[in-house]
């Protein structure tokens, strides 16, 4: 009786019906959309802290720059003086450490000491800066003649020759790329795991001081390098094994070499810049970055959301408006919908008081009339459910296929924290901030199975909510009330 009675009413107030559910369904299709997109918002901002840590990293550990003129030397560059006109080609390069004050490569084994700790690794980032050029001889011209002591004249008081030094100068190009020295025998933490080989191979754990060399994918094709060609880095050859590609962003380093050899070229023997650290457990972070900070003093500890603040641009202002506005005002209009829902399941019952108020003298308990109009109300909400989800994974699937290009805007780090890409980016000299970097990230929305579960949830909290409006309003309603209706 229940179920027959239910669908003829559902069926006789189709519209009124469909009234309700497209309302339920416009809020549950909002929260929808914005929880998807705030998910991809999400895995955007991951993908730019990877290009900025590495994969499984959670925090660094660093040492502060040296304030400006505080004995930091300036990068030197030595020629040698050519002799008999000869204009050959000169070359030098400089290998510096970049960004950071170096830790004694001891802080490893202390960090990864610490309680929650559950691996940590040390690394060198160092920045080469490469100046080739010529000198060139300029050339005497005498006055009215064409060469020195040749033709008329030409010569002053006392015999000196009178004329002009042309041409000559120096022509130089400079040319800078970063290195990171990476412990090859932990390689599942830092930043290399944040590219993928494409070409060759990775670091065996036996080459832990051996002269071969991993070269990002860029800046090989920039230098027309490849698997089996060299590269010198400050007189030293490294055999190129590998080539890789950063999964998102920037490459971490231009080229990746053994962090014993990088030690040896940037005479920073038993030093790293940064400490790669995984916690034993995510929701223990801060706990970590706490007990690190008060046992090894002088470090500067950044987690992935001290970075995560740093991030400005589009992705930012985007993320922030999908966080707030687009929060608040999916609680707005899931509100107004509950409400206009129950008025006008309320309203309905107001209505239809003949017919309920015969249906109670016919011997139907209040209990009855009030769980017939929850029943209507529930498929009601169950209905706008259902539209609310198809509009909602529609409303996704636009922004996925659209992919947006939001743009992220890593904010300058200067010595005293801000992660890996502020000690290996920017190319200034130690102390000195690294340049911004932008990075264009590609939207998508995500629709997890969560959303949809929270959506039939707030379905049936529709229903029940229209229902508990209407069926206040039908149990109070009296056999009395119909007889007067009737003309």
């Amino acid at each position: 009786m229940f179920f027959t009675y239910l669908r003829r009413e559902l069926r006789r107030r189709r519209k009124a019906a469909l009234v309700v559910a497209s309302g339920l369904g416009l809020g549950i299709a909002l929260v929808i959309i914005v929880s998807s997109v705030s998910s991809g918002m999400s895995k955007a901002q991951d993908k730019v802290l990877e290009s900025l840590y590495g994969l499984g990293t959670d925090m660094t550990v660093t040492k502060a720059a040296a304030a400006p003129g505080s004995g930091t030397e300036r990068p030197r560059f030595e020629f040698d003086a050519k002799e008999n006109g000869d204009d050959s080609t000169q070359s030098t390069d400089r290998v510096m450490v970049q960004g950071f004050q170096t830790l004694a490569a001891s802080t490893v084994d202390k960090v990864g000491g610490q309680d929650g700790v559950a691996d940590a690794v040390g690394g060198l980032s160092m920045t080469v800066m490469k100046v080739d050029g010529q000198f060139k001889r300029g050339e005497f011209k005498q006055e009215g003649g064409t060469s020195q002591g040749g033709g008329r004249g030409g010569f002053g008081g006392g015999g000196q020759p009178q004329g002009e030094v042309k041409g000559g100068g120096a022509s130089f190009d400079v040319n800078s790329y970063t290195v990171y020295g990476t412990d090859v025998t932990k390689q599942d933490l830092g930043p290399l795991t944040s590219s993928k080989i494409t070409s060759g191979r990775t670091f065996k754990s036996t080459e832990t001081n051996g002269k071969v060399a991993v070269v990002d994918a860029a800046y090989a094709k920039e230098k027309k390098l490849a698997v089996g060609k060299t590269v010198t880095v400050h007189g030293t050859k490294f055999t190129i094994v590998g080539v890789s590609a950063a999964d998102s962003g920037d490459a971490a380093a231009n080229l990746y070499i053994p962090l014993q050899q990088a030690q040896t070229l940037a005479d920073a023997k038993d030093k790293v810049t940064t400490v790669y650290v995984k916690a034993a457990d995510s929701q223990r972070i801060d706990g970590v970055k706490t007990a690190i900070q008060k046992n090894i003093t002088g470090t500067t500890v950044t987690t992935s959301a001290d970075l995560a603040d740093t991030v400005s641009g589009s992705l930012s202002t985007a993320s922030d408006l999908a966080s707030s506005v687009g929060k608040w005002l999916s609680i707005a209009v899931l509100i107004a919908a509950f409400l206009v829902a129950g008025l006008l399941t309320s309203s309905a019952v107001s209505r239809r008081v003949r017919e309920f108020g015969t249906l109670k003298a016919l011997g139907w308990k209040s209990g009855r009339v009030t769980r017939q109009v929850v029943g209507e109300a529930l498929v009601n909400g169950l209905m706008g459910g259902v539209l609310g989800i198809a509009v909602g994974l529609a409303g996704a699937y636009v922004v996925t296929a659209v992919s947006p290009t939001l743009t992220a805007q890593l904010g300058a780090s200067g010595g005293g924290g801000g992660g890996m890409r502020g000690g290996m980016m920017g190319g200034g000299g130690p102390g000195r901030q690294s340049a911004a970097k932008s990075l264009d990230i590609a939207l998508t929305a995500p629709v997890s199975l969560s959303i949809i579960l929270i959506a039939v949830a707030l379905a049936v909290a529709g229903g029940l909510i229209a229902g508990a409006f209407g069926g206040w309003r039908a149990s109070r309603l009296r056999p009395a009330d119909a007889l007067r209706r009737v003309e």
